[in-house]
């Protein structure tokens, strides 16, 4: 049964074109009654797969700042194995409550981007001028160790916090922040997985199944994108992760 509801969820993933981490995290709590840990450690873990064929095709595009990309993800390395950690302390029910709070966080903040772009453009203060010598290392990881920690301490995948830092402390272009951020996401998922698995916290049968089940439904579903309305795949991309969060929220 899990296979066959990610497999569902994978297509829909692939349809919106979305990372799915937070949903991924309620259908495992929610649906299938998994403690939240062990649904965190799958869920992240998870994104390490979902991620390669995306970042492989961003890189044959040139379309990822590669050295802004490593410098990020080696501080998420670092942050996402103690975010990990630091969520084994945390009691089930309060870290549910944060978890939710956290794939709702994200969800709106997708919503102003696929929304009102223009008006967070507007009011966004993007650098001119890339970052450059020890300030570019430094910030590079401290941005990474606060994605990674929030990543990995709350199973997500931290793709909307991400997004925006590197447009407005590294101003990375709009289109090479996509790639970028999936590369960033690569070792903060699989840093992030040893921390749980390293805590006990690592299900493999229910990982493989949930592996399994979304990089299947997500090529499916990947092969539907061009057929929907804008409308519908903007609404979509929201709706997931808001809907995730909420009954997460409600029904932990």
């Amino acid at each position: 049964m899990i296979f066959l509801s990610m497999l569902f969820l994978g297509t829909l993933i692939g349809f919106v074109g979305a990372g799915g981490a937070g949903v991924t995290i309620t259908l495992l709590t929610v649906g299938f009654n998994i403690p939240i840990h062990i649904a965190l450690g799958v869920a992240l873990s998870s994104m390490v797969f979902t991620m390669i064929s995306g970042v492989i095709s961003h890189l044959r595009e040139n379309e990822v700042e590669l050295k802004t990309g490593l410098i990020i993800g080696l501080g998420g390395v670092i942050g996402a194995f103690v975010g990990a950690k630091f969520s084994t302390i945390i009691p089930e029910n309060i870290l549910s409550i944060f978890t939710a709070l956290m794939i709702i966080l994200s969800a709106l903040i997708l919503y102003i981007k696929v929304y009102h772009n223009d008006s967070l453009n507007k009011y966004l203060k993007v650098p001119t001028t890339s970052l450059a010598g020890k300030k570019f290392y430094i910030y590079g990881i401290l941005v990474g160790c606060i994605n990674g920690f929030l990543s990995g301490a709350f199973g997500i995948e931290a793709a909307a916090f991400i997004q925006i830092s590197l447009l407005i402390i590294f101003g990375v272009p709009l289109l090479k922040s996509i790639g970028t951020c999936m590369l960033i996401i690569l070792p903060i998922s699989a840093s992030g997985g040893l921390g749980y698995l390293t805590s006990g916290n690592l299900d493999f049968t229910i990982f493989l199944q949930t592996v399994a089940g979304l990089m299947i439904g997500a090529f499916i579903g990947s092969k539907f994108t061009h057929l929907a309305p804008k409308p519908i795949l903007k609404f979509a991309i929201v709706a997931m992760p808001t809907i995730g969060g909420l009954i997460l929220l409600l029904f932990h």
